[in-house]
């Protein structure tokens, strides 16, 4: 008997342990329960029957459960929270929980709060697409505008997760995230639009095989894209761009003035770049490229009409333009007397079409300048040798550098070759050269090879030479700051050029009467033609007024200054009388059916101070409603004038008030729109003169070419696009840059009261 228990025993035992070796396989327990990590093999860890048995039951009890109330297992639930979220949009969003039962997200930019979960419901994520793919979110928007890219901010690891556990594996789905992909791709292509406009980049870039492999180590699946999308890309964003400016260009109240320069090709063509210049109704300056057209025929004398036309109609500047500045290395005597004429057509009101600037500002320094170098070229040219021979070699330079400490030379300033396509940089080279003559002069001794020798009288006309170019560089200097100064800037600078030129032409020495003839000569001319315009300006600046054009002129022609002060002064005052009747209400009449004659109406209205012109129409007894004219009163007219007059007598007093005032402190840093901007309602119709005035351009120049000395010229392959597509390229990056996007594109076109007719049938 006990034989049979033993081997009953020996049984049951072996095949026990071989159950638990093989759960023990599939599922481990957790290491601090020792005794389950014993070796089941050795008889010796069972103290008694009893445990074997209850060993037993618990590898039954886990081999099958049975109890369903108790919680899953502690790894399932991390598992399920790790996953990771599939959407795109996460990448833009966290997930915030409010309470147990409703999960927010959050927008990284915005901020705003969106419903996700609400207790057993999922509110998904296509709202969440929508607020950033169709720029919703106010912060996304502005990055778009700017061309700036939304930083990406990563979702945020939660306390409760296991920053150690390995992620599970994504499966790859063939509709997963298209949405989320196709918003991302439009974006991006946004940006390459940019990027080739602002780069002047071709539009073969995204086919070039180094721009491929960038694009494909960023976005492997990111589509290549052709020279056709691109092209619709930037029309597209310019087209945007020149709606949002139409919109505020029809916004304004002011006038309107337009610079022309001309951009020469290798072929017999030609494209003249539409500036155009005006001050909004919250006295901001603005100047942008309007339009950029092509000239077939650019020798043509009504070529630049038809430009100028077509910019007028496609701007709606019928009744808006003032003034326009010309070049005159292309607008010759008859090109200037057909715009003048066609100013006078669009405009009769404002001293009769009579603001035409013939010559770009910018150009006439440059003249000045090549007529300054030309007097001493063989001089220039030996200096541009010498700094050439020292910085090409570098023993040479060396050798110079040397010599410099030994003749204790105190400047302080480098050798560098000019560009001779830049006068500025001549400028520069010669002045540094000035300062190093000595050097230069006992070069020969300790270099044998240098054999360029320039006396003392040639040194001298090169300092008087760099004298009269730093006059004209401080004279073009103002063009290159960062923002357009107003044209009261240039006053100041245009009557020293003329005093300075005047005297030195009847100077007593010989070198300097020969240097500045031919510069006075040309800079007189364009002072005769321009200074009426300097000088209404430089009265709209509260710091100068009248007195700064009385002190210049006396200056400038001594006992011969009457008559220019004189002509100053009745221009401004013409000018302003034009403004007047400008703001003066037109005479309209209303239809009087019992007394059969036309009755004159006006009504002003004091919020807007414009008048609306207000037609009613009665119907008569006559046959067929026919209108007929009263001949009982042929004065009711002038009537009307005088009634209008009366009411604004005060508007005549406006001018002399301003005059009479004493002038502000002189101060460097003054804001003159700022200061009409919070005097406009004292000066109600002078501040709309000065803001028209104030936004003249005097130059046609951009800030990179003010001192070239030769027209812009188009490359070879900007001439093979198509004129529409090279408009919009030169366009939106001149738009982009002076960040035009800025303004509310929701702008709507403003219709002038004056312009309103109310009728009643």
């Amino acid at each position: 008997m006990n034989t049979v228990l033993i081997v009953w025993f020996l049984i049951s035992f072996n095949i026990l342990s071989q159950i638990l070796k093989t759960l023990y396989k599939l599922k481990p327990l957790n290491p601090s329960s020792n005794f389950f990590f014993q070796d089941f093999s050795n008889t010796n860890c069972f103290s008694s029957f009893t445990d074997l048995c209850r060993l037993k039951e618990i590898s039954v009890s886990m081999a099958n459960p049975t109890n369903n109330s108790e919680p899953p297992n502690v790894d399932s639930q991390t598992n399920n929270k790790r996953r990771r979220k599939k959407s795109i949009v996460w990448e833009h969003f966290t997930i915030e929980t409010i309470d147990a039962g409703c999960t927010r997200a959050r927008c990284m930019q915005c901020k705003k709060s969106f419903a996700y979960i609400s207790g057993s419901k999922l509110a998904g994520t296509s709202h969440l697409k929508r607020h950033i793919a169709l720029g919703i979110c106010p912060v996304s928007r502005n990055h778009e505008k700017s061309g700036q890219i939304v930083p990406f901010t990563p979702l945020p690891i939660k306390v409760s997760q296991d920053v150690n556990a390995v992620p599970r594996k994504r499966v790859k789905s063939s509709t997963s995230g298209s949405t989320s992909f196709s918003f991302y791709q439009d974006c991006r292509r946004q940006d390459i639009a940019k990027m080739v406009i602002m780069h002047e980049y071709p539009l073969t870039i995204t086919e070039c095989p180094a721009f491929l492999n960038c694009v494909k180590s960023l976005q492997p699946e990111f589509p290549i894209l052709s020279v056709e999308a691109v092209e619709r890309d930037c029309v597209g964003l310019y087209r945007r761009e020149r709606q949002t400016l139409l919109n505020l260009v029809s916004s304004i109240r002011g006038q309107v003035n337009l610079s022309l320069d001309m951009w020469a090709t290798d072929q017999s063509v030609g494209y003249v770049i539409i500036t155009g210049q005006f001050i909004d109704d919250d006295w901001k300056l603005h100047r942008m490229v309007l339009s950029v057209i092509l000239l077939p025929f650019p020798d043509s004398e009504t070529a630049f009409n038809h430009a100028l036309l077509s910019c007028v109609a496609d701007w709606n500047l019928e009744t808006k333009l003032l003034a326009v500045t010309l070049d005159e290395t292309f607008a010759n005597k008859a090109v200037r007397k057909n715009v003048r004429h066609l100013l006078s057509v669009k405009n009769p009101l404002i001293l009769n079409g009579k603001f035409l600037i013939g010559s770009c500002y910018a150009r006439v320094l440059c003249h000045l300048a090549q007529d300054a170098l030309g007097v001493i070229s063989e001089t220039v040219k030996k200096v541009r040798d010498s700094v050439k021979y020292v910085v090409t070699v570098k023993s040479c330079l060396d050798r110079f550098n040397d010599l410099r400490i030994q003749l204790q030379v105190p400047s302080a300033k480098s050798l560098v070759l000019d560009d001779q396509s830049q006068w500025n940089t001549t400028y520069h080279m010669l002045v540094a050269a000035c300062e190093l003559k000595e050097v230069f002069s006992c070069l020969d001794t300790f270099d044998s090879n240098y054999r360029i020798s320039i006396t003392l009288d040639e040194w001298k006309h090169v300092e008087i030479l760099c004298t009269f170019l730093k006059l004209l560089l401080d004279a073009a200097d103002i063009l290159t700051g960062p923002t357009y100064p107003t044209a009261n800037a240039f006053f100041h600078e245009a009557w020293k050029i003329q005093l300075e030129l005047r005297n030195a032409s009847v100077s007593d020495d010989a070198f300097i009467r020969q240097l500045t003839r031919s510069m006075y000569e040309r800079f007189n001319k364009y002072w005769k033609d321009c200074f009426l315009v300097f000088s209404i300006a430089v009265v709209m600046d509260p710091r100068f007024k009248m007195k700064l054009v009385e002190f210049s002129f006396t200056r400038i022609y001594g006992e011969d200054a009457d008559h220019w002060i004189i002509d100053v002064s009745n221009g401004v005052h013409e000018l302003f009388l034009d403004y007047v009747v400008q703001m003066l209400p037109p005479p309209t009449f209303v239809v009087n059916g019992n007394d059969g004659f036309l009755k004159p109406e006006i009504r002003q209205e004091e919020e807007d101070e414009e008048t609306i012109l207000h037609c009613e129409i009665v119907k008569t007894e006559a046959d067929e409603n026919e209108l007929f004219l009263s001949t009982s009163d042929e004065l009711s007219d002038f009537d009307v004038y005088i009634s209008g007059i009366s009411n604004h007598q005060n508007t005549k007093l406006e001018l002399d008030q301003y005059l009479e005032e004493s002038v502000l402190p002189r101060m460097q840093e003054f804001d003159v729109l700022g200061w009409w901007k919070s005097n406009r309602k004292k000066y109600p119709t002078l501040s709309k003169m000065a803001s028209d005035i104030l936004s003249i351009p005097v130059s046609t120049k951009f800030q990179d070419s003010v001192f070239d000395m030769k027209c812009k010229k188009i490359d070879r392959y900007r001439c093979s696009l198509k004129p529409s597509t090279f408009e919009a390229l030169v366009c939106a990056k001149d738009w982009l840059q002076n960040g035009i996007s800025d303004h509310s594109s929701d702008l709507s076109p403003s219709i002038s009261p004056k312009s309103v007719v109310k009728t009643h049938l």
